[in-house]
């Protein structure tokens, strides 16, 4: 490996050490300002040597080596925040929590959600693995926020964190579901729509009936959205002995806004835009 190869992997480490450290800086303020238990420092270390174990390794797996980038530090800053919010939902389980914090972590965070792929293609570093990353985050996002509202609102609201994860192991068994897909708004917007309908229904300001009602329309949105694309993969999938389309999934639970430097002909597979 060249010598500037080396400098660079260096690099890729330091960025996420640095979002490692960030993580914890977060967790300690939180546990100043409104205090952590145990369930909640655990979880959000568990964040935080995740991320750096599974970025890093992806950084290095990437080619050709690329630096970290202006787009990618955004969602690493996104990512910092999920953890917060990830450390109070966990001590939700335990006992009450600050939904304040809760909400302006979760808000702030859906925010920068609109910024990184902005600044992926103004700055020219929209990559695949950037994309990769932007889906990620948002998908663990709406796992947690499903794990909070299902607390008051009932277990079927798992169903909307658990549908992402569902779609790709199912895609393991029918590689069809990997198919591309085209461009569409609609998808789009279902996948905008998740986080603010149960970030809404975590606020504690909705009264109950309306709490659920949001939920489940947000349910029933996402459910729509991947049973259409589903059904568009399956008119057509690639038939057996045909030449591969691609990789990585696409439709109502990932990311088609171009981090990665899409082309706007397709997005691949039905799990990588609504989440």
């Amino acid at each position: 490996m060249a010598l500037s190869d080396l400098c660079e992997t260096r690099l890729l480490r330091q960025e996420t050490t640095a979002g490692a450290g960030a993580q914890i800086l977060l967790l300690v303020l939180l546990d100043t300002a409104v205090g952590l238990g145990l369930a909640g420092w655990l979880a959000g270390l568990a964040v935080t040597a995740g991320t750096w174990v599974l970025l890093t390794r992806a950084l290095h797996r990437s080619w050709p080596p690329r630096p970290f980038g202006p787009a990618n530090a955004v969602t690493l800053a996104r990512t910092t925040l999920v953890g917060g919010v990830t450390a109070l939902v966990a001590d939700a389980f335990t006992g009450p929590v600050p939904v304040a914090a809760l909400v302006v972590l979760t808000a702030v965070a859906l925010s920068l959600d609109a910024v990184d792929g902005q600044v992926a293609r103004r700055t020219g570093t929209a990559s695949p693995l950037g994309a990769r990353f932007d889906m990620e985050v948002d998908a663990f996002l709406i796992l947690v926020l499903s794990l909070y509202d299902a607390m008051a609102l009932g277990g079927w609201v798992l169903l909307i964190g658990a549908m992402r994860y569902g779609f790709v192991a199912a895609a393991r068994a029918m590689p069809w579901l990997n198919g591309p897909l085209p461009p569409s708004m609609a998808r789009k917007t279902v996948a905008a729509l998740q986080g603010v309908l149960l970030l809404a229904a975590a606020s504690g300001l909705l009264p109950y009936a309306a709490a659920y009602g949001t939920v489940l329309g947000a349910l029933a949105l996402l459910v729509w959205s991947f049973g259409r694309d589903i059904g568009t993969l399956w008119r057509f999938r690639v038939r057996e002995g045909d030449a591969p389309v691609g990789e990585n999934g696409g439709g109502a639970a990932a990311r088609g806004r171009a981090r990665s430097g899409a082309r706007p002909v397709a997005v691949r597979g039905a799990a990588a835009e609504s989440v």
